[in-house]
């Protein structure tokens, strides 16, 4: 569809002389728009942060977990103990096994106060922390025999982010009581609560809760990837027989790493689609509005019309400015819904990375700015599209001599 330079000039001058009609239609699509860049930037931030979990050393991993309704070491219903440990490694297609034992730990700093979750694991089968995909960035990881010795998470690293003052390698810090030293600090895991954990051997978490019966929140096995399925069930029905109970009746999980970040995914699917979906009813409205603008802007040109009918102007010619003025506010809509979602997120994600949210970050790619600017210049074609046939089938005759 080509219009000539004289048509766009005319369409272009048109819409100059309604700027407050102009003004209203941009805003109701350009509001849309850039909710739409938020919510798809966060969303695919969101499953960028998932994938970097999925990685080769996740891949071989199930993980087993006691049911229950509490935060992990908090609700001790049920129980998972070294016996089920020696279960799960005499089945086939296991290869390694491990415990994790997870508690909430009083953290003390003069005379600020804090509950953490103190996590530990065996320095032999550091299972747990391969999950996670993140690095010791300062200092050292534990070590068999590192009693009374601690790792942390990042956030320790940073004054104000969990005590008004920071720690530093071989500083002492506070836990149930007693003063452990810092060996190393953990890279961002992106989230407040996985950043402000404490790691200790599993010899010494017996030592820090000895009042404690501690039993495993979780246990982390290394499996056969290339028959998951299979080795699950097989897990599943190994704790059955041990723990004498009935299929259907189980008091734990078995799930693969994978099927763990699915499920996430999932939910995150359907929450992204829900927001998405009332992002687009806003276009549906922004979309009507144009239509009425559109519709308006012909009523008060009908005369204007006959009299381009008059000298030659053929229905193709009008229905092409008409068409052209709808699309051309889309297209501005959607470059200043862009523009503005873009400064929207920038700001968002300093203020969420400043509170230790690092994992919600927007991922920005050119076809999200391109598809957005795009989408908003089809919406006001759409909609522009029936009032410009309308316009297009006006008798000329009949449009000079409307009052």
């Amino acid at each position: 569809m080509v219009m000539s330079k004289e048509s766009v000039k005319y369409s272009l001058n048109n819409i100059k002389k309604n700027k407050a009609r102009t003004i209203l239609t941009i805003l109701s699509i350009f509001m849309g728009i850039a909710t739409i860049f938020i919510f798809v930037s966060y969303g695919w931030g969101l499953y960028d942060y998932i994938d970097d979990f999925t990685s080769s050393s996740s891949a071989d991993k199930l993980v087993i977990q006691p049911k229950g309704v509490g935060a992990p070491g908090m609700d001790t219903t049920f129980k998972l103990m070294d016996d089920d440990i020696r279960a799960i490694k005499n089945t086939a297609g296991i290869h390694e096994v491990t415990g994790v034992y997870i508690a909430a730990g009083e953290v003390v700093q003069d005379e600020s106060k804090k509950y953490v979750f103190v996590m530990s694991y065996d320095p032999k089968l550091p299972m747990i922390m391969e999950l996670s995909n993140v690095e010791i960035i300062e200092g050292r990881s534990l070590q068999g025999g590192d009693s009374g010795k601690v790792t942390l998470g990042y956030n320790y690293l940073i004054k104000n982010r969990i005590f008004p003052k920071s720690y530093s390698l071989n500083s002492k810090i506070n836990v149930q009581g007693r003063d452990l030293r810092v060996i190393g600090f953990y890279e961002s895991f992106g989230n407040p609560q996985d950043d402000s954990n404490i790691y200790v051997t599993n010899d010494f978490m017996s030592e820090l809760y000895p009042e404690k019966n501690l039993s495993y929140s979780m246990i982390v096995a290394r499996a056969n990837k290339d028959d998951l399925e299979n080795v699950v069930s097989n897990v599943e029905k190994k704790l059955r027989q041990h723990r004498d109970l009935d299929e259907g009746k189980e008091d734990f999980n078995v799930e693969s790493y994978a099927d763990l970040l699915e499920s996430f995914t999932v939910v995150l699917d359907i929450i992204i689609g829900f927001i998405l979906l009332i992002a687009f009813i806003s276009i549906i409205v922004s979309a009507v509005n144009t239509a009425n603008t559109m519709i308006t802007s012909v009523l008060e040109r009908f005369k204007e019309i006959g009299v381009l009918k008059s000298i030659g102007a053929r229905n193709s010619e009008i229905f092409k400015i008409f068409l052209f003025e709808s699309g051309f506010l889309g297209f501005v809509a959607g470059v200043i819904g862009v523009m503005v979602g873009w400064g929207a997120t920038i700001f968002a994600a300093n203020v969420l990375d400043n509170l230790g949210y690092g994992f919600l970050s927007p991922h920005y790619s050119w076809h999200l700015f391109v598809g957005c600017v795009l989408f908003a210049t089809f919406t006001g074609a759409i909609s522009g599209m029936i009032p410009a046939w309308r316009a297009s089938k006006i008798n000329a005759v009949d449009a000079l001599r409307y009052e």
